[in-house]
């Protein structure tokens, strides 16, 4: 490769930003985290048999089914309170789980929860009007319109059913990101209308003190952590930094890059590879917030974005001005080098997927000769950043190997043309000390299942394998 110095204000700078203040995530975090949620539900379901359920579910009858209501009532109840927290952004949570298995079960719990609702809500009535009444659905009005607060209980349940149907794979992919966020938004709408008739009338909140006291508590949790990180910390976050947009470049067909300045940067707690949530006020629409990955090594003076053409907010991008003001929320994301102490580093990339891993070959500390960048695109033309790529092989001594062609008629992380070879084999081959190395993929979810698979195939250890995907 031909030695090519960056332009100005691309050249990887030493990073100098909020790493020292973003300590090593301890290992026992996750595990704690995963214990308190099971607790949760261990908790509700003792409450429930303090309060009689299992006698009145051995008694049968109506009483059994009115039981077994209450409990599943119960168990979507904290699932959907677990969610919200889920989604919080708190960050002990976000480091100690990554963006990726938080999204995993933030949907597992959705859709469970939303089972266990329609559960609650059809043996409640069973229980409470009897399976065989020749009336079931006007009962089922009547119990809407005459207890406390069954109104707002069924537009909460309406607004989570529109969110869940929205969910599923099938009416997502049909959906704009922009579209699929908004509808999500009423999720919160959906759980505050949905659980307070349990606090007014339920008698397993209302029956005893140490109920009461676990609900509200939980709700107060829920609740705060929601106003607190969703809410405080990014309106004090862009006071402090006043994030604009210095200059906009086109970096290919579909590509562009944003080049933000800002006021105190460097106490901005940011590391290479994490991403923000932006919003910039540039007209109708603002209000949408899109994950864009950093794609440069903060360094304390700006920060950069890289953003793929792809819906109408990213296409958006390209027609920012200077000046133009930009709202983040973050940072966000456990791909970054926390854990990196040396040594070997492999870096597999798929189109957009390499703007994170870019900015992280900027702050690892690796020797030369010590990091490869594997970077999978379609066609010469959609590599990105080959200028920068060429100054980390020059200057750092990065191995950049280019995967192109289509994509291959099998599950796969290799191209086409090379998928007669099988996965891990030919990671091995172009990686051979793969086992002993960090590795840092990042793509679409399909092509990074793919890669991590050959990885531990490869025998890479989990604690050394770092994933993000780009996925909605």
């Amino acid at each position: 490769m031909t030695a090519t110095a960056p332009p100005v204000h691309r050249a990887p700078a030493p990073y100098s930003g909020g790493a020292d203040r973003l300590p090593a995530t301890p290992r026992w975090y996750a595990d704690a985290g995963g214990v308190a949620a099971g607790l949760t539900l261990l908790i509700v379901t003792a409450l429930w048999v303090g309060n009689g359920g299992l006698q009145q579910v051995g008694g049968g009858g109506a009483d059994a089914f009115a039981a077994a209501g209450r409990l599943t009532g119960l168990w979507a109840s904290d699932l959907l309170l677990l969610q919200v927290l889920l989604m919080a952004r708190v960050p002990m949570v976000e480091r100690a789980f990554g963006q990726d298995r938080l999204a995993r079960w933030h949907r597992w719990t959705g859709f469970t929860s939303f089972w266990l609702m329609v559960a609650h809500i059809l043996l409640i009535i069973i229980g409470y009007r009897g399976a065989d009444s020749p009336h079931f659905l006007g009962e089922l009005w009547d119990l809407i319109w005459t207890y406390p607060g069954m109104l707002l209980a069924t537009a909460g349940t309406l607004a989570l059913v529109m969110v869940v149907v929205t969910s599923i794979r099938l009416a997502r992919r049909k959906l704009r990101y922009e579209s699929w966020h908004l509808l999500h938004l009423y999720a919160y709408a959906g759980v505050g209308l949905a659980l307070p008739h349990q606090l007014w009338t339920g008698t397993d909140f209302i029956g005893n003190k140490v109920a009461t006291a676990y609900w509200w508590t939980l709700y107060a949790v829920s609740a705060g952590a929601v106003v607190a990180y969703r809410i405080g910390v990014p309106v004090w976050r862009n006071l402090r930094h006043r994030l604009v947009v210095d200059r906009v470049v086109a970096e290919g067909p579909g590509l562009t890059s944003v080049h933000l300045r800002g006021r105190n940067l460097a106490a901005l707690p940011v590391r290479a590879g994490q991403f923000f949530q932006w919003r910039f006020l540039d007209g109708p629409g603002w209000s949408r917030a899109h994950p864009y990955s950093l794609s440069a090594t903060p360094h304390g003076h700006g920060l950069r974005i890289t953003v793929k053409t792809l819906g109408d907010g990213s296409a958006r991008v390209a027609s920012l001005r200077p000046g133009t003001r930009a709202l983040i929320e973050g940072p966000y994301g456990k791909l970054t080098g926390e854990s990196y102490r040396g040594g070997p580093v492999v870096m597999l990339a798929c189109g957009i997927g390499v703007t994170p891993l870019l900015s992280l070959l900027g702050e690892l500390p690796y020797a030369p000769g010590e990091a490869t960048l594997i970077y999978r695109a379609r066609t010469q033309a959609e590599i990105a950043f080959r200028a920068e790529l060429e100054w980390f092989a020059t200057h750092r001594g990065v191995r950049v190997i280019y995967l192109l062609g289509p994509r291959a008629d099998r599950p796969s992380w290799l191209p086409a043309q090379h998928a007669d070879h099988a996965d891990a084999e030919a990671l091995s081959t172009i990686a051979p000390w793969i086992a002993y190395s960090q590795v840092f993929v990042c793509g679409p979810e399909g092509w990074t299942d793919a890669a991590r698979t050959a990885a531990r195939d490869a025998g890479v250890a989990p604690e050394n394998l770092h994933t993000e995907l780009f996925a909605w």
